[in-house]
């Protein structure tokens, strides 16, 4: 029952504000004369964010993200210092309605829902505010709101549409059309905050709602529903369009050094579209942690490469190899490298301050934010979108060799690199069908660890094919071993919902599978 949850989102709560991590106490909050003043607006704003990274382990973007997004594919898995059931059921696609990281990413959702519905309300109803400053305080809780519903849908499928505080309760599911119509009507109106609103990428701006809608229509244009289908040519249309926005609009552009992305003495830089903020002290990102538990040694930590394969046939000109993976790292308590048998996830590693007393070790990365879009995915999204809808055109070729030639780029030596093994770096001459398998390749490569390939497998309508014929054999995975291959099946293209949530409000049905159904159920030939 939606609602339970929802009354539990305004008890008393520290808010931490993404714009400058401050932290301040609230003691209680009068729904009713709270919104009287320009602080208590930003005020509850910052009870919004602070949803994104509540619940430490569990949290939405401290870790949640990433084990339902990527410890559910072929490349990672759970490693033998993991001592939770819940992970384990994760990592091998055995999770089950009761599994934590699903009910926690329901009640976090829907709580941050909630404080944005109320917001929203309540600025709507301030006469003592002027017009322009009303609407962008509606704007960013309607772009905060529209997240929210996008990765519920994502996760979830159908889930109930809940726009007002109280409105929750014995609330059935909405189709997952009209989730979709929700999160463009958001976005959209998000659409109108300035592109400057904020010097800070973990605040919305207008291209961020661009940016944002570019993947939410690429999404639904591969989305079997009735709107999907129907409306495919315009929704892979629309994305190119907002891509070709945020492009046009030369704000962003990429880095030359792939992995200043997650640097934390380069947070807010030039590619970063929006990003959700981390600080150790505050609300560390705990996946930093999880990939580098062990420190250096080969013990295997909680997050960890099924084997050292993706490392290994990744082309060694290519900069995102040594920026993803680490298969050997600089130990300050030895003064030397030292070589993993199967490398970490270097995006979370903070060498800058992992040498220091107050964040050393395992400890290093938790200050590294979670990139929610950057350029280089609105590039690959126009390029993907354009293939869909019109093959391989020059429009498609140039967004995606853009992302290629910065792969290549050698930012030490100011040296354009080109493929190991004679290719091509700009491709060309490709049909349909090799452009898109090029294009899906690109992703795998650029945005390891980033919380997005368990959705891609999933919209691309290839999970259960891809992580049979990809998962590292028992003999490859050197170390603790996986049972993906045997336990992956249809019923993976969406999670379960919460078993408390279902007991709570019988008008909620469980999705496919996860009741005991065998075979196809929904999800027909398309469906691999």
């Amino acid at each position: 029952m939606i609602k339970k949850i929802f009354l539990l989102s305004f008890a008393p709560f520290f808010l931490s504000s993404c714009a400058d991590l401050e932290q301040s106490s609230l003691s209680s909050i009068d729904r009713d004369n709270f919104y009287s003043s320009k602080q208590e607006i930003e005020a509850a704003l910052n009870g919004i964010y602070q949803e994104f990274t509540v619940d430490d382990f569990y949290g939405m973007y401290n870790n949640q993200s990433i084990y339902l997004n990527d410890l559910q594919t072929d490349y990672v898995k759970a490693g033998a210092q993991t001592n939770s059931a819940h992970i384990r059921e994760v990592s091998n696609f055995a999770i089950q309605p009761t599994n934590l990281f699903v009910g926690y990413a329901w009640k976090e959702h829907y709580t941050a829902i909630n404080r944005a519905n109320v917001l929203i309300d309540k600025v709507t109803e301030a006469s003592w505010l002027d017009e322009q400053t009303k609407q962008n305080y509606i704007a960013e809780a309607r772009f905060l709101r529209a997240l929210m519903y996008f990765n519920l849908v994502r996760y979830f499928g159908g889930v109930p549409i809940v726009l007002h505080d109280g409105e929750g309760e014995g609330a059935p599911r909405n189709s997952i059309d009209e989730v979709y119509e929700q999160i463009v009507s958001d976005f959209s109106a998000a659409e109108q905050l300035p592109a400057d609103y904020s010097t800070r990428d973990s605040k919305p701006s207008s291209l961020a709602a661009k940016a944002l809608l570019s993947n939410v229509y690429l999404v639904w244009a591969q989305t079997l529903t009735e709107q999907g289908r129907a409306n495919q040519r315009a929704f892979y249309q629309k994305s190119i369009d907002y891509a070709n926005a945020v492009i046009a609009s030369k704000k962003y552009r990429l880095l030359d050094k792939f992995i200043d992305n997650w640097t934390v003495d380069k947070e807010n830089g030039p590619e970063h579209i929006f990003t959700v903020e981390h600080d150790r002290t505050i609300n560390g990102n705990v996946t930093a942690h999880c990939t580098f538990a062990t420190n250096w040694s080969d013990a295997e930590p909680v997050l960890l490469a099924t084997s050292d394969r993706y490392y290994e046939k990744t082309d060694a000109k290519d900069q995102r190899r040594d920026a993803s993976w680490a298969k050997r790292i600089y130990n300050p308590n030895t003064g030397s490298d030292f070589v993993f048998t199967v490398p970490r996830f270097r995006k979370y590693i903070d060498t800058i301050n992992y040498a220091n007393p107050a964040s050393s070790g395992n400890n290093a990365g938790r200050s590294v934010n979670t990139v929610i879009i950057r350029y280089a995915e609105v590039l690959l999204i126009k390029a993907e979108a354009e293939n869909e809808l019109n093959g391989p055109t020059q429009a498609a070729y140039d967004a995606i060799n853009e992302v290629r030639r910065r792969a290549y780029w050698n930012p030490y030596d100011n040296v354009q690199n080109t493929p190991s093994d004679g290719t091509p770096l700009n491709l060309s001459g490709l049909s349909q069908e090799e452009f898109r398998e090029r294009l899906r390749e690109e992703r795998r490569l650029e945005f390891v660890l980033e919380g997005k390939r368990w959705s891609d497998l999933v919209r691309w309508h290839i999970l259960v094919k891809y992580v049979k014929a990809n998962t590292p054999t028992d003999a490859e995975t050197l170390g603790t071993k996986t049972t993906k291959v045997q336990n992956v099946s249809k019923k993976n293209y969406l999670l379960p919902l919460p078993q408390d949530q279902i007991i709570l409000n019988p008008n909620l049905e469980q999705n496919w599978g996860y009741s005991g159904e065998t075979g196809d159920g929904p999800y027909g030939a398309e469906y691999e």
